[in-house]
């Protein structure tokens, strides 16, 4: 049998190439895949920065720690705490205290990212002067990298100050050193601090602090600025790429089975004449089996290969781009190959099993039949066909209707809405030759009407090979359904989440700080001085409730004063009054377990401080983004970073706003209009969900092109005689092509078509969760990635089929008709 299935691989190299190129790309994105995956689970920690020649650093408490039945919960805190002053006081005992501080600085001509230190903290980088001096008056400042030189007067929001000094940057800030002095006056609060003691003694002193930590050694990195974010980088690559790797398996087992499938239909007078000469249907199966094997094991030495290959150039990329920490790169690990290997075997294996079992059941009788039309569904659509086709679209409907009963918000999650589009694909791919027919004829209906017989043909030979047309329809199927429902999604959810804002926003002035610091107490005070406004301050903030027991959760929370909040916001109120908000109340949303006016809930605030406030509102859920609210004596440490200004009746617009203008020029403040804050405030997909969005899309399109080229060269090579039947009918050879051209169009339109019904329908369900979460927004179809990619499937459909149509054509029609399959 092996020698019958090399002789089958060697003659009909062309129909299992598309398999075998499909195969190699899918464990070449495995092997990818797992590479990156282990390098990054074994990847070194980040080691301390701004302290990594600190003896000692103390930092307040900055985690809440609640224990709970399932354990202590431990939550990063909003607003950490400093360290108490009777801890600082016993510290000083023990040896140099420095208290280290960090502000955000803007400056004219430098960085959009400066922070301002005291200088006593340089040394624990450490930071060494390059040029120039330290600083010594309040209006002087050593600054890191090459943006300024000694001597050059720079204009702050904090004032201008000259520099006198420089030092090499370190890489991961762009600091401004004040002296120690201006530093405590421009950043009150300290954190933490670095003293020069025995660690031992250090921690002894420190016992009984509330929450107060003892860094040293590798710990002391925890003092950093976001000292997670290279595992927070390392976990969405991974994501990302989990995802891709998710949709390439997908997508290969449909283009290879449909590849087999569309193989073994090809060749059931093969299989009809090895009956006649004594085959059973096992020995058949068991070839089929045997050809899959062979294409499978090929495919995936060649996939780990090019994965080994594009590995470490797609590390540097991922890292280069920002995806991934500077630092990282692909290690030596062996369990990835195995992984991608075997995976790409039992995809080769899997998607063979229907078509093998489809050739067993070939009778010799297949061997004298000369018509191969597809005359009617039934050969096409076996029982098992049907019941998964019908089980995956009952199965795709109920899980639908029970998230939309029971939790509507669950649609709006990105691993939801990637991974609901591939049920509806598979269920509508399983049952398409059942709508190619009418579809064809659909779509087919006005060229068939035109004159000549060039629209009838077209018409009749797509719906007649329901398994070719089938076959070269679903990838395309997969692409657009792809790209509508995962596109649409994100565009849908970003739409309703504008309506919201725009909702919500009932002030027509909205100002901001640069550069995300906050606003001052002189600045607030001169906004609200402006003649013929309303000022509502608030601050971003957090609060946390323990839910079901043993989950304590985090939710946003806005920090706002009742009176003027209702005056330049509209919430989403269903049940109670937001102006009943007090500092022993709160406004929450319809996604806590406690949701009840008048009901008392335990809170933990922003700073880690325990209440018991009273529910005074509850609003809608909406698409998740609507928070808490509370008064500013429950946010505290809480900065204003939004001021939201109502015109007084009969106020001057223009005036106002230049007087609002007036009152941030020295910090820098942006004042928005409504229209502008909610064009400004338009929500946008991450750059780590697009970029995979992309890559799957990519993916997807890429396996579209393998899967429409091979079956189209295969279904048109299978067409030869029929081609030139038509050549001796009186046909030219253009009008043959022109045919081909047709047909190719048509069933790429069937699959498009398919492929919006799954998207349709997909994004109808999100939009009735957005309904049913008060959200009412229209359904946003990307009509143009939908329209480049069938473009895309159009054109490679057209140049795979006319290509070897004309090549077969040169020979002459008696000589091409009178062939033998």
């Amino acid at each position: 049998m092996l020698s019958v299935v090399l002789r089958t691989l060697r003659t009909r190299w062309a129909t299992f190439a598309g398999s075998f190129v499909a195969l190699a790309l899918g464990v070449a994105l495995t092997a990818v895949m797992g590479l990156a995956l282990a390098s990054s689970l074994d990847a070194p920690g980040r080691g301390p920065e701004r302290f990594a020649a600190a003896p000692v650093v103390v930092r307040g408490a900055d985690t809440l720690r609640v224990a709970t039945s399932a354990g202590v919960q431990v939550r990063k805190l909003a607003h950490p705490r400093p360290v108490p002053a009777g801890t600082v006081a016993k510290l000083r005992r023990l040896g140099a205290v420095v208290m280290d501080r960090s502000f955000a600085v803007r400056a004219r001509g430098g960085p959009d990212d400066l922070v301002g230190h005291p200088w006593s903290t340089a040394a624990f980088a450490p930071y060494r002067i390059d040029a120039g001096r330290p600083p010594r008056a309040a209006d002087e400042v050593v600054v890191s990298g090459d943006w300024a030189r000694p001597g050059t007067r720079v204009r702050t929001d904090r004032g201008t100050v000259r520099v006198v000094g420089t030092v090499v940057g370190r890489g991961f800030e762009n600091a401004v050193f004040h002296t120690d002095a201006r530093a405590a006056r421009l950043s009150p609060i300290s954190v933490q601090l670095v003293v020069d003691a025995d660690p031992a003694a250090v921690r002894e002193a420190v016992r009984g602090g509330d929450g107060v930590r003892v860094l040293t050694g590798q710990g002391r990195r925890h003092a950093d600025p976001d000292p997670d974010r290279d595992r927070e980088a390392l976990a969405a690559m991974n994501a990302m790429f989990g995802t891709a790797g998710g949709v390439a398996a997908f997508v290969s087992v449909f283009v290879v089975a449909s590849t087999f499938a569309f193989a073994v239909a090809q060749r059931r007078r093969e299989f009809g004449l090895l009956r006649v000469a004594g085959a059973t249907p096992g020995q058949v199966r068991r070839m089929v089996f045997a050809e899959a094997l062979v294409v499978g094991v090929l495919a995936s030495a060649t996939g780990c290969l090019l994965g080994a290959y594009g590995a470490p150039r797609l590390a540097h990329r991922v890292a280069d781009g920002g995806l991934a920490p500077r630092w990282f790169t692909i290690g030596d690990h062996i369990w990835p190959y195995h992984l991608a290997f075997w995976t790409g075997l039992c995809v080769a294996l899997c998607g063979a099993a229907a078509a093998s079992w489809r050739a067993g059941r070939t009778g010799p009788a297949r061997a004298l039949r000369e018509a191969s039309a597809d005359t009617t569904t039934g050969g096409t659509m076996t029982w098992g066909r049907w019941l998964s086709g019908l089980a995956l679209l009952v199965t795709a409907a109920v899980t639908l209707c029970l998230s939309l009963l029971t939790d509507p918000g669950d649609l709006l999650h990105r691993k939801t809405y990637v991974s609901r589009p591939m049920l509806l694909i598979t269920a509508v791919a399983l049952l398409a030759p059942v709508a190619v027919r009418p579809l064809t004829r659909l779509i087919a209906w006005l060229p068939a009407r035109l004159p000549g017989a060039g629209g009838m043909l077209v018409r009749e030979n797509a719906a007649a090979g329901v398994r070719r047309t089938a076959a070269i329809a679903a990838p395309v199927l997969v692409t657009v359904a792809l790209a509508g429902s995962l596109l649409g999604a994100t565009a849908t959810l970003n739409r309703a989440r504008a309506a919201e804002t725009r909702q919500r926003t009932a002030a027509d002035f909205v100002i901001t700080p640069a550069g995300g610091t906050g606003f001052d107490a002189a600045t607030l005070r001169g906004l609200r001085e402006v003649p013929g406004v309303e000022a509502s301050a608030t601050s971003s903030s957090a609060v946390y409730v323990l839910e079901d027991g043993g989950s304590l959760l985090e939710s946003a929370a806005r920090a706002a004063d009742p009176g003027p909040l209702a005056a330049t916001s509209r919430l989403p109120v269903e049940a109670g009054k937001a102006s009943d908000l007090d500092d022993d109340s709160i406004i929450v949303n319809g996604e806590w377990q406690r949701h009840t006016v008048g009901e008392r809930v335990r809170v933990w605030l922003g700073d880690g401080t325990e209440r018991s406030l009273r529910i005074a509102a509850v609003m809608a859920t909406g698409t998740g983004g609507n928070g808490v609210y509370v008064t500013p004596r429950n946010a505290p440490g809480a900065t204003v970073d939004r001021v939201d200004i109502a015109l007084a009746h009969g106020a001057d617009a223009d005036a106002a706003a230049t007087g609002l203008r007036a009152a941030v020029r020295t910090t820098g403040g942006h004042v928005f209009t409504k229209d502008q804050w909610v064009r400004a405030s338009h929500p946008g997909t991450n750059r780590t969900t697009r970029l995979g969005f992309l890559l799957v899309l990519g993916i997807a399109l890429l396996y579209t092109g393998i899967s429409v080229a091979n079956t189209m060269v295969m279904a048109t090579s299978d067409r030869v005689r029929e081609l030139a039947v038509l050549r001796l009918a009186g046909a030219t050879t253009w009008q043959v092509l022109r045919l081909v051209g047709a047909e190719a169009l048509t069933v790429v339109a069937v699959g498009a078509a398919l492929g919006l019904l799954v998207t349709g329908l997909n994004l109808a369900g999100m939009w009735s969760a957005l309904a049913l979460l008060s959200v009412r927004t229209t359904i946003d179809v990307p009509w143009t990635p939908i329209g480049a990619a069938v473009a895309a499937c159009a054109v490679l459909a057209v140049v795979s089929s006319v290509a070897p149509a004309a090549f077969a054509l040169r020979r002459r029609a008696v000589t091409l008709a009178g062939l033998r399959e």
